[in-house]
């Protein structure tokens, strides 16, 4: 007679997604977000920006939107 088996369940069998992602997978896309959100709202430290009336005017709208 063998004595009987104990055996943990697979984890896709338990109904959920077990998924873990390293640190920077949320922190790098994160971080370059926010890069490019403040080269949007400071336009005038960029030194490639071309002085272009209707994108001057929309940032200027956003950000008094975000000001208030």
């Amino acid at each position: 007679m063998s004595a009987p088996t104990h055996t943990r369940p697979h984890p896709a069998s338990r109904g959920g997604v077990d998924i873990r992602l390293p640190w920077w997978a949320l922190a790098l896309p994160t971080l370059a977000f926010i890069v490019l959100l403040v080269m949007i709202l400071h336009p005038t430290d960029a030194h490639a920006a071309s002085g272009d009336p209707a994108v001057s005017h929309l940032v200027e709208r956003v950000q008094q939107l975000i000001a208030r």
